[in-house]
């Protein structure tokens, strides 16, 4: 069970890291979660100002997919207080990330973290593939997220298991068994159950040709969020896989930090 603890989110060091951009600010940031030091990554303009905030969920498990001191600046220097979290175990951080079950506490701290900024309007909240699935529960569990954007996002743990043969081994050890044997292990990791307490909008963007999550897997959330009369926009790229080329994704970064922005509060 995860904890409710009001020292969610507070920071307890924090110290310079090189950042790649000389308008932006990076830091390494070791904050509690559930009683766990867990370290992450913090990138804001060197500007003053109040900016909004965003919590960068990223994807993978352990080394795969650890965040990206320069993604992270390249949202910063959009206009943006950022927040990418390493989760649990990882990085010098405490505890064992599990696939979106307990971890999913790390992302909840961290918008928190961001609360707690004094440069920090309002959150946006903002998931990579596995972090799909991150951004959808932590939206769920905050309802002032100004938005969701949910980039090659994982929206289903059961057909992630279905489709990714070379993760089943992790999977199963992590989550304890298969969707067959555990189905509520695995809807618990579902926010597709979950959508009707969502009430930020929602951005899917997504390459139709990927391979590590499937374009189904936004499909389904799009069907989902449009049954439910959710706000949803969605940006399907016919001729890209899980990674955009360069320069497709500098301009995939700019028109959806604009679009995140014209969300404001509702």
């Amino acid at each position: 069970m995860m904890m409710n603890n009001d020292n969610n989110g507070k920071i307890l060091e924090s110290y310079r890291f090189p950042s790649p951009n000389p308008k932006v600010e990076v830091r390494v940031i070791t904050y509690l979660s559930g009683g766990l030091r867990v370290k992450g990554m913090l990138a804001e303009p060197i500007e003053e100002g109040v900016y909004d905030g965003m919590l960068y969920l990223r994807g993978g498990i352990k080394n795969v997919g650890k965040v990206r001191p320069a993604r992270i600046a390249q949202f910063a220097a959009e206009g943006f207080i950022v927040f990418a979290p390493f989760y649990r175990g990882n990085q010098g951080g405490e505890g064992n990330e599990d696939f979106a079950g307990e971890d999913r506490e790390d992302g909840f701290s961290a918008f928190s973290l961001l609360k707690s900024l004094p440069r920090v309007h309002q959150i946006h909240i903002f998931g990579f593939s596995r972090g799909g699935v991150m951004a959808l529960l932590t939206g769920i569990n905050f309802p002032e997220a100004a938005s969701v954007v949910t980039w090659g996002g994982v929206s289903d743990m059961s057909l992630t298991y279905m489709e990714r043969l070379d993760l089943r081994k992790m999977m199963k050890r992590v989550i304890g068994g298969t969707p067959e044997k555990y189905p509520e292990r695995y809807q618990e990791r579902t926010p597709l159950y979950q959508l009707e307490q969502l009430t930020a909008p929602v951005l899917i963007i997504h390459g139709v040709n990927d391979h590590n999550v499937s374009v189904e897997h936004s499909y389904r959330l799009e069907r989902r969020l449009r049954g439910l009369n959710k706000a949803v926009e969605c940006w399907y790229f016919d001729e890209f896989t899980h990674y955009f080329p360069p320069v497709v994704n500098r301009k995939v970064v700019e028109d959806a930090t604009k679009w995140m922005k014209r969300q404001g509060k509702r």
